[in-house]
C-alpha cells in the first residue's frame, strides 16, 4: 500500500464529498491538552458536558487502540442571512439560534460525511481499523483540528481557519493508517483581545481560557434556573451566543454558503418569542428537531424565550405568562415566569404575582415571585 497514493486520493474524495478543509496529524497523546483540562477542572471551569476522563479526552489509543493517525475534517457555515432576516416588532418579538444552529444539524452532516470517507477508506485497505467522531465524541474536535493543521484555537477559544474564520464545523477520523501528519496551526491572534473584551459575562478569563459556567453559549443550554446575573445578558438569545465570533476580525467579511443543509429557515434561526411558551412537544421536535440547538428539548429554550419577553418588556405576553406561571408544572418555567412578569412591570402582572403566591408551593419558584414583586420598587409602573 502506497501511504501518500492513499492520503492524495482521500484528499481528492473529501472534495467531492463537499468537505472544505481536511487535514492529517498522528494518534499521540495530547499532552499540552491534559494539562489545561486539569486546570479547567480544578478551576470548576468545566461545562458537565465534557464526555469522558481526560485521559479518554487526550489519549486517542484509549478509545481505538490500533490508531495511529486522525484525520480531521471542517466544513463552513453562513454566518449571515442570505434573504431579508425578521425583525422583532412590538407585537412579536423574536428571539435568535446562534449560526451554528442554523439549518440541518450538523453532527448528522458531518457524520454522515465522515462515515463516505470512512467507507472510501475501507474498499481501498482491507484491515483498516477506523473510528468517527463529532463533537459528541471523547477527543477534543479543536485540538485534532488544530495539530491537523485544519486551523488555531484562539483566544475565544474557538477553531479559526484562514479561510472560512470560525465559522465551521469540525469532527474527525482515527484509522490503524500511519499517514503523514501536517503541520500544526500556528496562533494568529497576536495581541488581539476583542473577544475578551467583548464578552457579555467575562467568560473568556484569558486568551484560550474559557470558564464554561459563566459562558451563554453554556448557560442557555441549562435546564434549571438561570442565575439572575445573567439573565439581563441574555437577552433575546434562545440557544448560542455569537458574540466572541462577531467581534474577530478574522471573522471580518467571512460569509460562506457553499453547503445547502447549512442554510438556515430565518422564522426557525429567529423564531417568534410568544409562540415558543405554548409549543407543544410533538410541535418542537416537527418545527426545530432538525437544528441542532433542540438537542436539549423545548424546557431551555421556552425558559430563554420567557426571558426573553422580559428582556424586551413585552406587554403584549402579559396574558400568557400569566397562564403559564399559574399553571405549567415545571417549577423553572413557571418562576421564570413570574420573575419575567415582574421585570416586564405592568399592575397586572404585579398582581397575577400576588395572587399566585397564595397558592404556590415549592420554595424556588416562590423565591422568584419575590423577585418578580422586587421589580415594583425599581421601575416605573406602566399600562
Amino acid at each position: 500500500m502506497n501511504i501518500n497514493q492513499l492520503q492524495q486520493e482521500i484528499i481528492d474524495y473529501s472534495k467531492e464529498l463537499g468537505i472544505d478543509k481536511i487535514g492529517f496529524t498522528t494518534a499521540d497523546v495530547f499532552s499540552e491538552l491534559k494539562e489545561r483540562l486539569k486546570r479547567q477542572q480544578e478551576l470548576k471551569y468545566d461545562s458537565g458536558f465534557e464526555k469522558g476522563s481526560n485521559e479518554e479526552r487526550t489519549e486517542p489509543r484509549r478509545l481505538l487502540p490500533e490508531a495511529q493517525s486522525i484525520i480531521s475534517i471542517a466544513m463552513a457555515y453562513p454566518s449571515r442571512m442570505q434573504k431579508d432576516a425578521p425583525k422583532s416588532t412590538k407585537e412579536e418579538r423574536r428571539g435568535f439560534f446562534c449560526r451554528a444552529s442554523w439549518g440541518m444539524d450538523y453532527h448528522h452532516v458531518l457524520r454522515e460525511r465522515l462515515q463516505k470517507l470512512e467507507a472510501f477508506i475501507h474498499e481501498k485497505v482491507e484491515d483498516a481499523v477506523t473510528k468517527v467522531m463529532v463533537d459528541t465524541g471523547e477527543l477534543s474536535d479543536k485540538a485534532v483540528a488544530e495539530r491537523a493543521g485544519i486551523g488555531y484555537v484562539g483566544k475565544n477559544t474557538l477553531l479559526i481557519t484562514e479561510e472560512y474564520g470560525s465559522f465551521v464545523y469540525i469532527g474527525e477520523l482515527m484509522t490503524n493508517i500511519p499517514f503523514v501528519p501536517d503541520t500544526p496551526a500556528e496562533d494568529g491572534c497576536g495581541d488581539c483581545r476583542k473577544c475578551i473584551d467583548a464578552c457579555p459575562t467575562g467568560a473568556i478569563v484569558q486568551g484560550g481560557q474559557l470558564n464554561a459556567q459563566r459562558c451563554i453559549a453554556f448557560l442557555t443550554q441549562t435546564k434549571d434556573f438561570l442565575p439572575e446575573e445573567f439573565r439581563t445578558k441574555l437577552g433575546n438569545r434562545v440557544y448560542g451566543c455569537d458574540t466572541c465570533q462577531l467581534v474577530c476580525p478574522k471573522n471580518k467579511k467571512i460569509d460562506f454558503h457553499i453547503h445547502p443543509e447549512f442554510e438556515p429557515d430565518n422564522d426557525i434561526a429567529k423564531p417568534k418569542l410568544k409562540p415558543m411558551l405554548t409549543i407543544s412537544n410533538r410541535e418542537f421536535k416537527e418545527q426545530f428537531g432538525h437544528v441542532a440547538g433542540a438537542w436539549r428539548g423545548k424546557k431551555p429554550i421556552q425558559r430563554n424565550a420567557i426571558i426573553g419577553l422580559g428582556h424586551y418588556k413585552d406587554k403584549t405576553a402579559v396574558d400568557e405568562l400569566i397562564a403559564i406561571m399559574n399553571n405549567d408544572p415545571r417549577p423553572v418555567i413557571r418562576g421564570t415566569a413570574a420573575w419575567s412578569l415582574g421585570k416586564i412591570g405592568t399592575d397586572q402582572g404585579f398582581a397575577a404575582i400576588t395572587k399566585a403566591m397564595e397558592k404556590e408551593n415549592d420554595a424556588d419558584v416562590l423565591y422568584e415571585m419575590e423577585k418578580g414583586l422586587a421589580f415594583r420598587e425599581v421601575q416605573p409602573i406602566k399600562e
